[in-house]
């Protein structure tokens, strides 16, 4: 019975780590058709596909060189993932979040709200949700309470009043603050959320 391709990653992953070149080639060659489908799948140009699929294989490298692989037996999901985060990057630095002319106009949310998205769009918009929750978590209690309420449970300033105890003004005024401290958070670390 054949051997599965999984398994016999393995030792030429090994024999490259102690310096076999070849080794590395023949896993280029083993997989190169199916990652830079992956990629092309994703991308749709031929050039840009080509520049990712190297890029993928550099990191790549650059991992098994400084000894940090440690995904026994599971080379190729691993470099489909570095493949995935490469084409995730390329579309956050080529697709930035628009910049607003007056800075109340800006709404963290309106960058999830979009039905009609694609395979790039869906990708991006995970990374996105993922990086605008780790964000929320960042804000003062009371503020991340009523903007989880508004924004994931869908309730109304009326409903946040009554089950936090406080007036609508105050609910009203702590999701705004939310906002803000948002903003000044995705401000101060020039983080990108792409639209």
């Amino acid at each position: 019975m054949k051997k599965s391709t999984t398994n016999a990653d393995a030792p030429l992953v090994r024999a490259y780590m102690d310096g076999n070149e070849s080794a590395l080639c023949e896993l280029i060659t083993r997989h190169k058709q199916r990652i830079y489908s992956f990629i092309y799948s994703k991308v749709f140009d031929r050039d840009l596909a080509e520049d990712i699929f190297q890029d993928t294989f550099i990191k790549v490298i650059r991992t098994l060189k400084r000894g940090a692989y440690n995904e026994e037996g599971k080379f190729l999901p691993w470099v489909m993932r570095i493949a995935h985060n490469l084409v995730i990057d390329y579309f956050r630095k080529n697709n930035r979040m628009p910049k607003f002319e007056n800075k109340d106009d800006f709404n963290i949310f309106s960058v999830l709200s979009d039905n009609s998205l694609n395979i790039e769009k869906r990708m991006i918009k995970g990374q996105v949700e993922s990086d605008v929750r780790r964000l929320i978590e960042e804000l003062p209690d009371d503020q991340k309470e009523v903007l989880k309420m508004r924004m994931y449970k869908d309730m109304s300033f009326k409903e946040i009043s009554e089950q936090t105890g406080v007036s609508i003004n105050t609910a009203l005024g702590r999701m705004r603050y939310a906002l803000i401290n948002l903003r000044k958070v995705i401000e101060k670390h020039n983080i990108v959320l792409t639209n």
